[in-house]
């Protein structure tokens, strides 16, 4: 372990010619020492602790993880924040309705009193971060196994973060990097009153949706507009009328100066997850089975979604969250088999693991600690094959498509408690309340009608291509009382479960008995396709402790053979900045892409016949007339822009910062030719996608009239 924290030492403070500028996602603390001379070079005027300091007021404390999947940033000193319109997504969604559709209409609030509440979001501020590593792997032997050092791990970092919160209303995280190598300790205030104060119409804030998923050139105005709000001592507080706008550490200045090819930029956000250091068998797995299934299983629920989402409003409204979702990585995942073909990565993974075997072979100490640490891998991958096809299959069609099943299996621990402890009236009592609340919850969203369609057709996609051995029980009954009929089968399933009745969930909730799910056809679903999901996860993990080792030992060795090069850990939903430039782009021969667009590109895709492409006529107005206020640039209205900024998921609303810390922009996508990108970086074609600041404010102005809210802001010229 020494050992190999001297190589680790050695990567920080060398800069490496094999590693592009743009490419990494940096811990802030190691910014200073890895990155401000490059950044600097390229056109950066503030310091390292003008981003990230414990002492002062920083750029870091503008930055928030936004509910837990996306980023967000303040840009008033009344707690105003911008996030990514499809960020807020769900929760424009959960307070539209058809008499008052903010999702086709937009919604404004016209003071405090208007912000509309959203139980359960929450807001997350980073205090510090701290390197831990040496008092964790202080308490680690070479000759633990994998799960003693595991449990090991976990005693350590308990005690870290027990320490680092003590006496304080923060929470503490510690997180490994470099496949378990190195530690950190993050600590987090985390805000739950968050109002919606504004956010456009979808014709706006999606425009182009999935056909414009993922693509440039685009022109979304992908931005939604939230408040945090505090006690009056400024602390975390549950939503109370009396709560006041958070006065924050640090607003972000919002910039109209525009951007220009070349420029600095960087995104301070939480990138969710890449996987820049998988081997060949891997990508092996992700071409032939995750991405396959994934792309097979949504694509057919979507076109049955889409289909009754066109036809109805109510069912429109109810699954435009749960569309989204899935689309989107149902894209991804088309998108990133291509690229992975394309780029060929599994032969650029195949040389790199040729040039690690002759390294560790070259040295008998390096055989000794590194010599098994592909074989490891390689055996835990292609062992687990069946099981993760069988889970994955299992989890998509009954936990995610299948909605009916999904919510009986809910119902579970309460069974089990009414089976087991019928005496027990407290537990009863609290479980059959909670299954009431996520049943009201579930019901406001879900369309039985569309769920009776779903049904039978991913069943029967799930029995085409899972092994018979691997079928759920209730299967036979398909077979044997239905003549294999999935349609049949759950028309009836419908008919008679208490779960698609509203009156029958009622009833059963003001008495409920365990007979009545036993014979209940959605619970047996429900309960036999979690016994076939609990085989393919315990299948899966028994091969955890194998992969975790060998990959573990696959980084270090990396990093000992590159120790000239800077390396950086994969994102993990940690706080991260990455830094590049404004950039145009060439993806195909003879094709040019420009780094911008403009309003003249909506008005040039428009199609009042496609839902995708639909333009509001306030909008088509203001373009008639070019009353684009301070916003326009050369009679032209700036809508988006690229940059070489190295994203990736959880990026999503993450703020686009100039050269003196001042807001240019939210990125909200990648590109397709690049959707191979979190697991290698391509330089020459990937781009983050971002919309104009600049096009942000002219809606929250000239479009929507909410100019009080610019009025908040810091402007600057």
């Amino acid at each position: 372990m020494k050992r190999f924290l001297f190589f680790f030492l050695i990567s920080l403070v060398t800069w490496g010619t094999n590693l592009k500028a743009d490419e990494g996602m940096w811990l802030l603390p190691l910014i200073e020492k890895l990155n401000i001379d490059t950044m600097h070079a390229l056109g950066l005027k503030l310091s390292a602790e003008d981003i990230y300091s414990i002492n002062h007021s920083s750029l870091k404390d503008a930055i928030v993880m936004f509910d837990a999947g996306c980023t967000g940033e303040i840009v008033s000193e009344e707690g105003l924040l911008l996030t990514n319109h499809h960020c807020g997504y769900d929760a424009i969604q959960n307070h539209s309705t058809v008499e008052q559709n903010y999702l086709r209409d937009g919604f404004w609030a016209g003071n405090h009193g208007e912000e509309l509440t959203n139980p359960g979001m929450t807001v997350t501020f980073l205090i510090r971060i701290e390197d831990v590593t040496d008092t964790v792997l202080s308490g680690l032997q070479d000759t633990m196994s994998e799960s003693n050092r595991i449990q090991k791990i976990a005693e350590i970092t308990t005690s870290i973060c027990r320490d680092a919160s003590a006496g304080t209303h923060y929470e503490a995280v510690v997180e490994s990097f470099f496949g378990g190598n190195n530690f950190y300790l993050f600590v987090y205030e985390i805000f739950n009153d968050i109002r919606l104060v504004g956010a456009p119409p979808t014709s706006i804030g999606k425009f182009g949706h999935d056909t414009d998923n993922w693509m440039w050139p685009r022109h979304t105005g992908d931005f939604s507009v939230f408040r945090v709000y505090s006690n009056k001592d400024g602390k975390p507080a549950a939503f109370s009328s009396g709560n006041i706008p958070l006065k924050p550490k640090h607003v972000l200045p919002v910039s109209l100066k525009g951007v220009q090819n070349d420029d600095f930029t960087m995104i301070m956000g939480y990138p969710g997850s890449t996987d820049r250091y998988l081997t060949s068998w891997e990508i092996y797995e992700m071409l032939n089975i995750t991405n396959p299934n994934r792309i097979k299983i949504r694509g057919l629920r979507q076109d049955i979604l889409l289909e009754d989402m066109a036809e109805n409003e109510k069912i429109n409204i109810q699954y435009a969250s749960k569309y989204s979702i899935s689309s989107n990585y149902w894209k991804y995942s088309i998108g990133q088999n291509q690229g992975l073909k394309r780029l060929n990565i599994l032969r650029q993974k195949e040389d790199q693991e040729m040039e690690f075997t002759n390294w560790v072979n070259g040295d008998e100490q390096r055989k000794q600690k590194y010599g098994d640490a592909l074989d490891m891998i390689k055996k835990s991958v292609q062992g687990r094959e069946e099981f993760q096809h069988m889970l994955q299959y299992a989890y998509e069609t009954f936990f995610s498509a299948s909605e009916i099943t999904a919510f009986a299996n809910k119902a579970t621990y309460l069974y089990v408690t009414l089976l087991r402890e019928p005496g027990n009236r407290d537990l009863t009592d609290s479980l059959t309340t909670l299954l009431r609340n996520n049943w009201e919850a579930f019901y406001s969203e879900y369309s039985v009608s569309t769920d009776r369609k779903v049904v039978p057709a991913v069943m029967r996609l799930f029995s085409e291509n899972v092994p018979a051995e691997f079928h759920p029980a209730f299967f036979e009954t398909v077979r044997s009382r239905y003549n294999g009929d999935f349609e049949r089968y759950a028309q009836d399933m419908f008919d008679k479960s208490i779960f698609a009745n509203r009156e029958k969930m009622e009833n059963f909730l003001r008495q409920p008995a365990s007979r009545i799910l036993e014979k209940d056809p959605a619970f047996s679903a429900a309960r036999s396709s979690l016994d076939i999901y609990r085989i393919a996860y315990l299948g899966l993990t028994s091969f955890d402790e194998q992969y975790e080792k060998g990959h573990r030992l696959y980084v270090a060795g990396l990093m000992e053979m590159d120790s000239d090069k800077v390396f950086y850990p994969d994102a993990n939903s940690t706080m991260r900045l990455s830094y590049g430039t404004v950039k145009d782009y060439c993806p195909l021969d003879a094709v040019h892409y420009d780094y911008f667009t403009t309003l003249d590109g909506v008005m040039e895709k428009e199609d009042p016949d496609n839902r995708e492409f639909v333009v509001p006529e306030k909008l088509k107005e203001l373009y008639a007339t070019r009353d684009y206020g301070q916003y326009g640039s050369d009679g032209k209205m700036p809508t988006c822009f690229i940059t070489t900024n190295d994203i990736t998921g959880g990026n999503s609303g993450s703020p686009v910062i100039d050269s003196e810390g001042n807001l240019l922009g939210l990125a909200f996508d990648g590109n397709w030719e690049a959707m191979s990108g979190d697991v290698v970086f391509e330089p020459a074609v990937q781009r983050c996608i971002c919309v104009d600041i600049r096009y942000i404010l002219f809606i929250m102005d000239k479009f929507a009239g909410a100019s009080h809210l610019i009025n908040e802001m810091k402007i600057v010229r």
